[in-house]
């Protein structure tokens, strides 16, 4: 089964990345832009049968930094 799990900061936490974007796009001409945030996405492929439980602690121990960051689990359908 293909997992999907997205990492973004918390709000509230300084973003270095997506500052320098912004003001990248800014200096490209890009007008209206409010806030750049950066994140990450990690793609696993696991067993059929692994848990919801299991993938939290998957996250909350190696794949997101639980001080800073958020993440959000998705289960892409199958056509």
């Amino acid at each position: 089964m293909k997992v999907r799990v997205h990492v973004s900061l918390k709000p509230g936490v300084l973003d270095p990345q997506g500052r320098a974007v912004h003001h990248a796009l800014e200096g490209l001409g890009f007008d209206g832009i409010e806030d750049v945030r950066i994140g990450r996405t990690v793609e696993l492929d696991v067993a059929d049968g692994t848990s919801d439980e299991a993938l939290d602690q998957m996250c909350r121990t190696l794949l997101a930094n639980m001080v800073i960051e958020n993440y959000r689990i998705e289960k892409p359908e199958h056509a």
